[in-house]
């Protein structure tokens, strides 16, 4: 029956969602190196056995977190970049994508913590890796998007900038947003000093004395 055969895939696909749920709150708390499949099983209420039949490893469950967060970032920064809106209605397009972009990326990192800890400890490693190949896709997909973004706005940016250099500024600025918020431990204060950065960046962008 359809339905029989329905139920046991809604009662995994479901397991399989709480247990990212759990490795996603966990790894805001503390090193997602410490993070055993135990304290995943303990956090959803199942027995450590359990996570073996949703996931064959604990890489296999931060590779499916990886992908999970790569799709949701980035169809999260396609609308912004579409829509365009950022907090300076002053701002022309399409440097407001930009600047929406940047903002819905600082936002999501507020809203989900643990995956840049995630990857921070992943690029750590000096061999390569699943995790690490998930997390250049990742890089590779937000690059292009930006370089697509500055790319529209060269009209509006000052004569002889590098694009290319001018996204991993971007990039960049983000990922010192979050770093600093991981010193001081206050990720919410990514939301207050994000404006500012971007300001000065956009400033660069713009900038006619920019050589």
């Amino acid at each position: 029956m359809p339905t029989s055969t329905r139920q046991p895939k809604q009662a995994t696909e479901i397991r399989q969602a709480s247990l990212l749920d759990a490795a996603l709150q966990l790894a805001s708390q503390r090193s997602p190196s410490d993070i055993t499949t135990g304290d995943l099983a303990q956090a959803v209420g199942i027995t450590q056995g359990a996570v073996f039949r949703h996931f064959s490893s604990k890489e296999a469950i931060w590779l499916a977190v990886l992908d999970w967060a790569t799709d949701t970032l980035m169809t999260r920064l396609h609308t912004a970049a579409r829509e365009g809106t950022g907090p300076n209605p002053n701002t022309p397009q399409p440097l407001a994508a930009l600047q929406a972009v940047f903002m819905n990326h600082v936002e999501f990192v507020i809203a989900y913590p643990g995956i840049p800890r995630i990857i921070f400890q992943e690029l750590q490693h000096a061999q390569d890796t699943p995790l690490k190949a998930r997390v250049r896709g990742l890089m590779q997909q937000y690059r292009k998007l930006i370089v697509d973004l500055l790319q529209q706005a060269q009209p509006r940016l000052a004569p002889g900038i590098d694009l290319q250099a001018a996204s991993v500024i971007f990039i960049g600025s983000v990922q010192g947003l979050v770093m600093q918020s991981m010193v001081n431990g206050n990720v919410n204060s990514m939301a207050i000093q994000a404006p500012g950065v971007f300001a000065i960046y956009l400033r660069g962008l713009t900038s006619k004395d920019t050589p």
